[in-house]
C-alpha cells in the first residue's frame, strides 16, 4: 500500500487517482542511471553537476551516480593536468 502525497491516506499501489481526495497519483519514475549519461558526465563534469542538481529530488539514485561520475571526471582532469605540467617542467629542465 502507498500513501497519497496530497492527503496522506492509504491508497492502492496501482491507483491512478486517490479515492479519498481525487488528486492524480504521480507515476513511478525509473531510477536507474544511464551508462551513456555516466560517460558523458565523466568527460564533461559540468553536465554531471547540472544533471545531479536537476534530478536529485525525482530520481536520487541516478542523480548520485551522475554526480559521482562528474566528480571522478573532474578529479581525473586535475590529476592529468598536474602530471602533464610536472612532465613538461622536467623536459624543459633537461
Amino acid at each position: 500500500m502507498a500513501y497519497c502525497q496530497n492527503c496522506g491516506q492509504m491508497i492502492d499501489d496501482k491507483a491512478v487517482i486517490c479515492v479519498h481526495c481525487g488528486v492524480a497519483v504521480p507515476s513511478k519514475i525509473s531510477d536507474s542511471p544511464s551508462t551513456g549519461l555516466k560517460v558523458l558526465c565523466f568527460f564533461f563534469p559540468i553536465i554531471g553537476l547540472i544533471l545531479y542538481l536537476v534530478k536529485k529530488d525525482q530520481t536520487p539514485i541516478s542523480a548520485k551516480a551522475y554526480g559521482k561520475w562528474a566528480l571522478i571526471g573532474f578529479l581525473t582532469g586535475i590529476v592529468c593536468t598536474f602530471v602533464y605540467n610536472v612532465l613538461l617542467i622536467m623536459m624543459l629542465a633537461v
